[in-house]
């Protein structure tokens, strides 16, 4: 691929035209020595090289390249995953347990790779999904509950602990523990939350439990190999 020179006027120029190519000073820095100019070696990836040309000669120090690594929505064949739901305020957990299974239906997630666990609330949710973690069987772990507020301080216990109950987790097993536990106010909120005009969380719940478990499998686990 043909060498592209940046210049200190932020231009792009063909070496052997001499033409202005486009407008690049996105790819400029902001603070510049006078005595560098700049080359790119393709304008699909904005990689800056230095060429120092002091003396009237140019060596050229290379720029590091970074990588972008990111979970896919689409490649989830073999991605195992399990949904620990709590049964208390079933009139909430089961709408968002079922925009959780309808959304991995709809990313090709096998049934027989979903596994679903119920426990009696939320503060019982982070045990469980950190033994699931342990077990090596899932890929990631969605944890739905509701905890709406009431006349007393419970509310703050429960919620702060299932939340940080479920980040414990997944730091302690290694494998992605999403929080799909809603904390509302009053039950209207919850609704909302629940397949209402607020969409439903678990369905948001299940997509980045797709995307999670698709970085750790197909991108952070070859990093580590």
């Amino acid at each position: 691929m043909a060498s592209i020179w940046l210049t200190e006027s932020g231009c792009l120029l063909s070496p052997s035209s001499g033409q202005r190519v486009s407008k690049a000073s996105q790819y400029f820095p902001k603070s510049v020595p006078k005595n560098l100019s700049f080359l790119t070696t393709s304008l699909r990836a904005p990689r800056i090289n230095y060429a120092d040309k002091r003396n009237g000669r140019y060596s050229v120090i290379l720029a590091a390249e970074s990588r972008h690594l990111m979970g896919s929505l689409t490649d989830t064949k073999g991605l195992r995953f399990a949904v620990v739901v709590a049964r208390f305020n079933e009139i909430i957990t089961n709408p968002l347990l079922e925009g959780a299974l309808q959304t991995f239906r709809q990313y090709s997630v096998k049934e027989e790779d979903i596994t679903v666990v119920k426990v009696p609330g939320s503060f019982e949710i982070p045990v469980v999904a950190q033994k699931l973690g342990q077990s090596g069987a899932y890929h990631a772990i969605i944890c739905i509950g509701a905890v709406i507020r009431g006349d007393t301080t419970h509310y703050d216990a429960v919620a702060n602990s299932a939340a940080s109950g479920v980040l414990n987790a997944g730091l302690s097993c290694g494998v992605p523990c999403i929080f799909g536990v809603l904390t509302c106010d009053d039950m209207e909120q919850a609704i909302n939350r629940a397949g209402g005009k607020s969409g439903n969380k678990g369905a948001e719940a299940a997509l980045t439990a797709i995307e999670m478990a698709s970085l750790f499998e197909h991108k952070l686990k070859k990093q580590s190999s």
